[in-house]
């Protein structure tokens, strides 16, 4: 009696669903661990976490589903977030962080899903671990950010591409467009992938057209602010921001933040990619006019920031899968960004060192100057709690960013740390004023100084005396 591929697998590994249940554990387990970081504050991990949480929270106590006007991104994820805020007395950074957390679960399921419909079952085993261990992709599991959302909703209308369910994807790419707008790049590969058949592709138009309307109604219905805050932030990621002025040219930034996330897995994955441009199958052009077009869209920023490619990693680990033969060889180069991402979850487990240094300085007496992504705690009879404004290349200076003007207004104390200031020192030629700003206040008296270590995570902060 001849044994079936699928049967000599299942026997082997004991069958797909066996495979697909170990991954999602491995990938549940691995976006839990140091979920709590940085909290009770909102800033620590991301700093766009304060954009989304406190306003799901409003949205059901007392604000309403309209987000005006704020529309830097679309409102999917508050909609979401919000009804998991309801019985929270105020807003709740981990509730956030563990829905978003089970929707980046849900995007490992996608991948497999993904990989099994466009190659077969090993290939969306192998798909789907390579998501599981992303590093980029579990350390925004962690976090209340909209990319997950973006990538999961991607990833179920490029699998629903590769199964010809046209308008379906249409319908699924406007929910993407509605979790963040880069979403609607999919257009892209639904006509390739459609192209001819201009009745499906109409209708898929429309119905991503409704889609994103449903997922983030007020974007239409305040179409001239969204439109300007829309402008503002993609700006903003063109001019770049703190960190990226002595970057890599961008190509090469974001490959190598890719690589960050996969590891040698990427080297298999963009032969998948040449193989799928050389063959043109249904799935090879669904993967691969995604994966190129999402690409050069990257190409124009400024902000090479690792979460720009997490759209990316589903397509590139499906085009990886696609060499079945080399299962084995794939799940041994996977183990290299395992590695990577349980070293970094093993920070999450510290403390921050910001949590340290606030409850110090919360014991000082008089007024003091935070830089940005420090806790907003004030001293213990200070009367002044002043936030540094973030140097940025598209910023003026921040006035404040002096010492006798900081002594002018009542300011003794100013608290430095490493998350800015590192970068400020490390591109002084686009930051005079404020790398001026530092060696002055470096000149002051130390009043403590926190450090990372066996115990503690995160940025240096130190906390200085302008008054001696």
């Amino acid at each position: 009696m001849t044994t079936s591929p699928t049967s000599e697998h299942e026997s082997r590994w004991g069958g797909p669903r066996t495979i697909l249940g170990l991954v999602l554990a491995a990938a549940v387990a691995l976006r839990l661990v140091g979920i709590r970081y940085g909290l009770p504050y909102g800033n620590l991990l991301n700093p766009d976490e304060q954009n989304l949480a406190p306003r799901a929270w409003w949205m059901v106590h007392g604000g309403g589903l309209d987000p005006h006007p704020f529309f830097d991104y679309p409102s999917l994820l508050l909609y979401v977030l919000a009804p998991f805020q309801a019985w929270q007395d105020e807003p709740s950074f981990l509730a956030a962080r563990l829905v978003v957390a089970a929707i980046g679960v849900g995007g490992v399921a996608a991948a497999w899903w993904l990989g099994e419909r466009a190659y077969g079952v090993v290939a969306g085993g192998v798909a789907a671990a390579a998501v599981a261990v992303a590093t980029v992709h579990v350390a925004y599991s962690h976090m209340t950010v909209t990319d997950v959302l973006l990538t999961t909703l991607v990833t179920l209308a490029l699998g629903l591409l590769v199964t010809d369910r046209i308008e379906l994807a249409g319908f699924v790419a406007g929910l993407a467009a509605a979790a963040k707008y880069p979403g609607a790049l999919v257009l892209v590969p639904l006509v390739v992938v459609a192209w001819g058949r201009w009745r499906r592709v109409a209708a898929a138009s429309a119905l991503l057209l409704g889609g994103f309307a449903l997922g983030s109604p007020f974007v239409l219905a305040h179409p001239l602010e969204a439109w300007e805050d829309f402008r503002r932030v993609n700006s903003r990621s063109h001019e770049g921001w703190l960190g990226f002025e002595h970057d890599h040219s961008t190509p090469i930034a974001f490959a190598d933040r890719l690589w960050e996330a996969l590891g040698p897995f990427l080297v298999v994955a963009v032969a998948g990619l040449a193989v799928a441009l050389a063959r043109r199958g249904r799935a090879d052009r669904v993967l691969a006019s995604w994966s190129v077009v999402y690409f050069l869209t990257l190409l124009p920023l400024g902000a090479h920031y690792d979460r720009y490619v997490l759209p990316l990693i589903p397509a590139l680990a499906a085009l990886a899968a696609r060499f079945a033969a080399l299962a084995a060889v794939l799940a041994l180069l996977l183990v290299v960004p395992l590695t990577w991402t349980i070293r970094d979850d093993r920070e999450l487990l510290k403390t921050d060192t910001r949590i340290v240094a606030a409850r110090r300085w919360e014991q000082l007496r008089g007024g003091i100057a935070l830089d940005p992504s420090l806790p907003y705690v004030a001293t213990a009879l200070g009367t002044i709690a002043l936030k540094l404004e973030l140097p940025a290349p598209w910023a003026p200076p921040d006035p404040n960013r002096d010492v006798r003007e900081l002594r002018a207004i009542g300011v003794r104390y100013v608290a430095l740390t490493g998350a800015v200031e590192d970068r400020v020192d490390a591109a002084r030629d686009r930051y005079p004023r404020e790398a001026a700003f530092l060696d002055a206040v470096q000149a002051r008296r130390l009043v403590f100084r926190v450090d990372p270590g066996r115990e503690l995570a995160g940025p240096w902060v130190a906390v200085y005396d302008l008054k001696r």
